[in-house]
């Protein structure tokens, strides 16, 4: 029987992180994302998993031993946000190229300079080319369920991938969480077989090697092609998440989009404010409805097609600038529209940049100014 307890969005994913038990667990602080390393160092005190914890010197080197730990074969974890993931980046592209699949947990906090410790996506966004699955999360439900979801999708592609949650929003607010029996949990992600073992002596292998013109080529487009294979494979684990816990994890939430004429899309915890909003313009017989990324990379530019079957305008809410350019999720939604052969009309919004409030008034606004226009 599942059980119900009152955590917070960090201890929920550390919670999916105690169940799973990853062989290696590398740590540095950072705010907002302590909370998921702090509680899961508890379990290690409390020994309720066997999971090796290092405690590194920097984010840098958190990467680097989560990397390590991998290519032994292992199943390794870290967590971080803002300039943590930043001073990460030169190990981003390494856990790509060599195909590991790594679960790192993102508190979404906004990038300084000036300091600022809550949340907007400046952090992950900056992030989004670098061929890691990228998924965020609404509340702690999903944050705890997509942890445990996403660690089969990685392992199944082979690709790292980060759960992204809204720092403090999400990461430090304490709500009703639903977990499942860990002998589920452990059932269903299963018991890790790496591709390739580094510590194997009877088959020796070459980590980080040199890569000339026509190899690098032939990596670069496997990496690709992995991505392009996520939406299938991801369809294949929530069938098996459904057949385990019956319950589906979705690619997206469609929360009447595909049956309005004005679309909201918008990633993370500010979901649940614009549903508020859409359910009561629609008592008002407004047609609209909201579009919730989950699965954010690899972006579903076919899937969002026919979400917006009936949409003649969308309303795009990005927690993060793109500077010298346009936002990054209005970007993909404009491509995507751009392939749609009628004219649908595509709004920008920046909202919420450092942790600033969200409030259903916003929302209601922005939608009533773009039905204006």
């Amino acid at each position: 029987m599942n059980m119900k307890k009152a955590i917070s969005g960090g201890e929920a994913i550390a919670h999916a992180l105690r169940q799973i038990e990853p062989e290696v667990f590398a740590m540095y602080p950072i705010t907002p994302q302590t909370p998921i390393i702090e509680a899961y160092a508890l379990f290690e005190a409390q020994n309720k998993v066997k999971t090796k914890l290092v405690r590194t010197e920097s984010e840098h080197s958190a990467l680097s031993v989560a990397i390590g730990a991998s290519c032994s074969g292992v199943r390794a974890t870290t967590a971080t946000a803002s300039q943590g993931l930043l001073y990460m980046y030169e190990m981003l592209g390494v856990a790509v190229g060599l195909r590991l699949p790594i679960i790192m947990p993102i508190a979404n906090r906004s990038i300084s300079s000036p300091i600022n410790i809550h949340c907007d996506h400046s952090d992950s966004m900056s992030a989004i080319d670098q061929g890691w699955i990228q998924m965020y999360c609404e509340n702690n439900q999903e944050a705890y369920e997509t942890t445990i979801f996403l660690q089969k999708l990685i392992e199944k592609v082979c690709l790292p991938g980060m759960v992204c949650i809204d720092g403090f929003f999400t990461s430090h607010t304490v709500e009703n969480t639903h977990l499942f029996e860990d002998k589920d949990v452990k059932k269903f992600v299963g018991k890790y077989k790496p591709v390739y073992d580094l510590l194997d002596t009877k088959n020796p292998i070459t980590i980080g090697s040199l890569a000339l013109q026509d190899n690098q080529f032939k990596i670069k487009t496997e990496i690709d092609i992995a991505n392009n294979l996520v939406p299938s494979a991801f369809k294949e684990v929530s069938k098996e998440f459904k057949e385990t816990f019956n319950k589906k994890i979705n690619l997206y939430e469609d929360y009447f989009a595909s049956k309005s004429e004005i679309v909201v899309v918008v990633l993370s915890s500010s979901a649940g404010t614009v549903k508020d909003v859409v359910d009561k313009l629609r008592r008002k017989k407004i047609s609209v409805g909201l579009l919730k990324p989950k699965l954010y990379r690899p972006f579903l530019y076919q899937e969002y097609k026919k979400v917006f079957k009936n949409a003649k305008k969308i309303i795009v809410l990005d927690r993060s600038f793109g500077y010298g350019s346009v936002p990054p999720l209005y970007k993909d939604i404009k491509l995507c529209v751009s392939e749609i052969s009628r004219k649908i009309e595509v709004f920008s919004f920046v909202y919420g940049i450092g942790g600033r409030d969200f409030y259903p008034e916003d929302a209601e606004k922005i939608i009533a100014s773009v039905i204006k226009k």
